[in-house]
Order: C-alpha cells, then structure tokens, then sequence
C-alpha cells in the first residue's frame, strides 16, 4: 500500500477551469471577479487553478456576472467538501471495521477521542486556512468516525503523550471538557486509555502509530505526518513498528495511574 496521490481532486481542476473559460468569454477580469465575490485575488487564483475548492459562493457569482445560466452554479453538487483528507481516507475505511485498533499519538489527542470543540479549534488553526463549509464537514466527520467505539466486541488501545494531555487546545474551558471526555471514554469495556509520561528518549519519539487488525487477521500499520500518510501491510515494517509500539506501552502509566493523572490535569486551574 503506497502513499496516495497528492495531486487535488480533478473535479476541483475541471470547474476552476471552467470558471475561467467563462470569465474569459464574458470578459470579466480576475480582479472584477475577486472584487465582486469579496476574496483575494490570489484566492480566486488557486481556484480557478485547481489548487482549491471553487466555493459555493463563488461559483454563484461568476455565474451570474459571466451570464453562465445556471451551469456554473451545478457544478456544486460534485464539490462538496472531502469529510477526510484524501491521504487518510484508506486508514479511515479501514479504522471502521477494525476489530482490534491500537493508537500512540505524541502530541494530539486522537480523533476518536476529541471533543467537538477540540476538534474544531484544532481545524480552524489548519493552515493554508480551510473554508467554513470545510471545516464543519470535518468537525462532524470526525465526531461520527466515534461510533466504532460503541462496538463492544472491538478493542480501542490508546496511549497518549503527557503533551498532548498538556497542551489546552481551543482554551482553557475546551481543554478541560476534553480531558474529562477521556476519562469517561476510557471507562469503557472495549477502551484502554495509557499516558506516556515525558521521560527523555523512548521509541515514540519520531511520531504517531497506529496498528489495526481486520475481521481478517490481517495486520496494517498507519503513520500520517503533515502532508501525507501511509497505510501498510508489509509484515516486516508491521513488525517493527509493532515492537515500537510495544516498547512505549512499557513505559505508558497502567490505565488507573493514567485516568488518576488525567484526573489531576482536568482539576487543574
């Protein structure tokens, strides 16, 4: 399983170049077209590019500025925001179904375990900034992606570093309320929640890891980093990474010193 293809979807490269065979016949300018829609020249650019999502708004001017009778306007229904980006979207196909799912993240809390709130601070600070319509498609994406931990007959395994415990995404209140969603998470049958102390050098220095075993038996490892991420299901990169993942569950606080360490951060002022 290779990296996926970085290149924007080709719905968003066909209507930017619509936009622009449209704004060209009618002779609108670039600038005319900004203007009118109230974005940023360089914005309406990347769209008209490919490098973005034609929004809905702007297809709704240049519609009518370019005298285009509805057929800009239609393109809408094929734009729609992606609810994942597109290089996680085989891992969440796969997270969906996994019978056994164990996760080591550094310095986020994992996505089945944020609070809408930390949700929605943490894409809202995404940079190059997303568009609303983006960012509340993403919100509850991810907060629907938590279904699968009502799924008792499936085991969750999460171990969470001291900094991500730490760090008050989203302020002071949305922290709080986050850390106290993971204790009442981690009191589930199915879930296992460890705190990884920061102790100096461990195995899980260099990032996140996720490791899932299907309906199947088969066994994949996940690592997504700033741009990308990569599912795998080589036997010999699952086993090294499953040796590392075992290392820092040795060093990981038993789950009551964890949900008593939680517990402290939580009543924190």
């Amino acid at each position: 399983m290779a990296e996926a293809n970085s290149q924007p979807p080709i719905a968003w490269r066909y209507c930017g170049s619509q936009i622009k065979l449209w704004r060209t016949e009618a002779g609108v300018s670039r600038e005319a077209l900004a203007k009118e829609v109230g974005y940023d020249y360089e914005y309406v650019k990347s769209m008209e590019n490919g490098r973005r999502r034609p929004t809905i708004l702007l297809l709704q001017v240049a519609d009518q500025l370019c005298r285009a009778g509805g057929k800009l306007v239609a393109a809408q229904e094929y734009l729609k925001p992606e609810p994942f980006p597109t290089f996680s979207q085989d891992f969440i196909r796969y997270e969906s179904e996994a019978i056994v799912l164990s996760s080591y993240e550094p310095l986020l809390i994992p996505g089945l375990l944020q609070t809408e709130g930390t949700a929605l601070a943490l894409l809202k600070a995404h940079w190059p900034p997303l568009d609303d319509e983006t960012v509340e498609e993403r919100v509850s994406a991810r907060i629907k992606r938590q279904d699968v931990l009502v799924r008792q007959t499936r085991s969750f395994n999460f171990v969470i570093g001291e900094m991500a415990l730490r760090n008050r995404v989203g302020g002071r209140d949305v922290h709080q309320r986050q850390l106290w969603h993971l204790l009442k998470s981690g009191q589930r049958r199915n879930v296992t929640l460890q705190v990884l102390p920061m102790a100096g050098a461990h195995p899980g220095l260099n990032g996140p890891i996720v490791l899932v075993e299907t309906a199947e038996h088969e066994h994949l490892g996940y690592e997504e980093g700033q741009t990308t991420g990569v599912l795998y299901s080589d036997p010999e990169r699952v086993s090294i990474v499953s040796q590392r993942h075992a290392m820092i569950l040795r060093q990981a606080l038993i789950p009551s010193e964890s949900a008593r360490f939680i517990s402290e951060l939580a009543e924190e002022r």
